[in-house]
């Protein structure tokens, strides 16, 4: 994105702008919840998945976003619990994400409430992404009280998505729903739900198992197939000698008839 001043000033500035945020922040933004750090954790395993595939999705943990605020000497700053954003260019974030020297802008922010922790000021952060950033989409979880909303900017405004014929929300630009299932936020990529490590782990135990099983069913089928084999190549002997046993009874037999004759 195009800037008046040099790269080098600007990135200078955003630097100090957000070590200074960092020394500014309260206690109580370090101090997350079980089901902020949960629903974290799976949004950023699943999210890993659709990035595998698409390699212009870009998902962040916890990163500042600075942006600039017309008539403010200091910039507009924002730290969401995860985001997205689309972009073929490389992204050259590090400490922040400065959005005037990056390639494109935020597409997704989410975001998870403790009521008993409540982390940050999330109706300012609601404001920030609606009328500032102008985020297309934002997401807003409630562990504790398993409330759900994601809202689609329209008009400079955000509007509720709702839940389509499968009970989801869907994201169509990126294919993506979300809906809560077992108490979390899960996510589905082209109609598919994402597995979890768990989830992925306890199906390679399982094709191990039924590997295994087949290995020694194999097994069993070889160790019979061979006491089979052993017991034909036995019958096979036997025989033989009984018709080596019969054609000496009756080779004794003509001699005996000839000796007769004479």
């Amino acid at each position: 994105m195009a800037t008046a001043k040099p790269r080098g000033l600007v990135e200078v500035r955003y630097e100090a702008a957000a070590q200074e945020y960092l020394r500014n922040l309260p206690p109580e933004h370090f101090m997350e919840a079980i089901g902020q750090s949960t629903q974290r954790e799976i949004t950023l395993e699943s999210l890993a998945l659709v990035r595998a595939r698409r390699p212009d999705f870009h998902v962040f943990n916890e990163l500042l976003v600075q942006y600039e605020r017309p008539g403010e000497r200091k910039p507009g700053q924002v730290c969401p619990d995860n985001m997205v954003v689309l972009s073929k260019k490389p992204i050259q974030a590090s400490s922040s994400y400065n959005l005037p020297l990056e390639p494109a802008r935020p597409f997704w922010m989410l975001e998870y409430v403790s009521k008993s922790n409540k982390r940050k000021d999330y109706d300012d952060n609601f404001d920030k992404y609606e009328k500032e950033l102008k985020v297309p989409y934002y997401l807003i979880f409630y562990p504790e009280t398993q409330d759900l909303a994601l809202y689609r900017l329209e008009l400079q405004h955000y509007v509720s998505i709702q839940p389509n014929k499968h009970g989801r929300y869907p994201i169509r630009k990126v294919n993506i729903e979300v809906a809560l299932l077992d108490g979390w936020v899960r996510f589905w990529y082209q109609g598919e739900l994402l597995p979890l490590p768990a989830d992925l782990q306890r199906a390679l135990d399982r094709a191990r198992r039924e590997a295994e099983e087949a290995r020694r069913e194999a097994e069993q089928a070889r160790r019979e197939t061979e006491r089979e084999r052993q017991r034909i190549q036995i019958l096979e002997r036997e025989l033989a000698k009984a018709r080596a046993l019969l054609e000496q009874q009756q080779l004794r037999g003509d001699n005996g008839n000839r000796a007769k004759r004479r």
